[in-house]
């Protein structure tokens, strides 16, 4: 996996998610298995097996959240380049076909919500906005066809 950037914010989120994963949904599985254990013959138990199977999904879940925590990066606010557009810069846009002004910040795939005006810099629109500079075209490749963004301003 690749380092990824993070705001502090989304970091801790991921942080506390693996930590309550580790504990409670350790804890809340390990129970399950008991409670299945304890109703008789494990060889035609439903229970048993879908509690394994559930402790099988949530150890592979706690794996690839630890390498993303692993490899995730806090992203210094001070050290952004605002000349172009990067990860954790807010950019202001303009669709050239209907004129059409929208914001967002860029930010890593798992703190992207569109309702927040935060977009994934793995996005399509994100992709095509990276490294862009105000003034410049993106052209961002959409199941419709391609649409052009104008960049308006960058910030933070």
């Amino acid at each position: 996996m690749a380092i990824s950037y993070y705001t502090a914010e989304g970091l801790k989120k991921l942080k506390d998610e693996l930590n309550d994963l580790r504990t409670k949904g350790r804890t809340d599985i390990a129970k399950q298995i008991a409670e299945a254990r304890d109703k008789g013959d494990l060889s035609e138990n439903a229970e048993y097996d879908a509690a394994k199977d559930a402790q099988g999904l949530l150890e592979l879940k706690i794996a690839k959240l630890e390498v993303v925590v692993g490899d995730a990066r806090v992203m210094d606010a001070s050290q952004i380049d605002l000349t172009k557009v990067s990860v954790l810069c807010t950019v202001k846009i303009k669709n050239v076909k209907n004129g059409m002004e929208m914001k967002y910040t860029l930010v890593a795939e798992s703190e992207a919500d569109l309702k927040a005006g935060k977009i994934s810099v793995e996005s399509p629109l994100g992709k095509g906005l990276l490294g862009k500079k105000v003034g410049e075209k993106a052209i961002v490749k959409a199941p419709a066809g391609d649409i052009e963004f104008e960049i308006l301003d960058i910030g933070m």
